[in-house]
């Protein structure tokens, strides 16, 4: 490191780990709205680079901003008004399924189950760097990961 700067350029990171950022924003958040938070996270990055103490730690850095920007669009999404033909005389009850894709029980998990599942399944992440993108300890990753493939069973069952 050179005056508080990383000895690896930003294009180089982007370049080794965009694609393990998007495939975990795709699971994450689906298509449309990954590209917007994969935008939003190298953005991010960009500014805090010159913080970046590590760069073998890149990885897990870009992911827990990434985690960040997913959480972020996922709360955004819920505050978007679905568009409809016409309006019913009455409010649905609960949301709809959406059955498109089999990331679609995932994304229905709760937070820190759907994070930790996405980065053991999608990326075939270690428990230890899961702990890491997820300020956890690696047993706390390894719990979510467990409750969030139990809850995914308990309800494949219940279909």
């Amino acid at each position: 490191m050179l005056g508080g700067m990383p000895d690896v350029a930003f294009e180089t990171l982007v370049d080794r780990h965009g694609p393990v950022v998007m495939r975990f924003l795709i699971a994450r958040l689906g298509p449309i709205d990954a590209e917007d938070a994969f935008q939003e996270t190298m953005l991010s990055a960009l500014r805090a680079y010159p913080d970046l103490r590590e760069a073998g730690a890149a990885r897990s850095w870009l992911l827990r901003i990434a985690e960040r920007a997913a959480h972020d669009t996922g709360r955004a999404r819920r505050r978007r008004p679905i568009p409809v033909a016409d309006v019913p005389d009455r409010p649905e009850v609960g949301a709809p399924e959406d059955p498109s894709g089999a990331w679609s029980g995932v994304r229905r998990l709760p937070d820190k189950q759907r994070t930790a599942v996405v980065l053991r399944v999608a990326l075939d992440l270690a428990y230890r760097e899961i702990g890491e993108v997820m300020g956890t300890s690696p047993e706390a990753a390894r719990r979510n990961v467990h409750e969030g493939l139990s809850t995914l069973r308990d309800r494949a069952g219940e279909i």
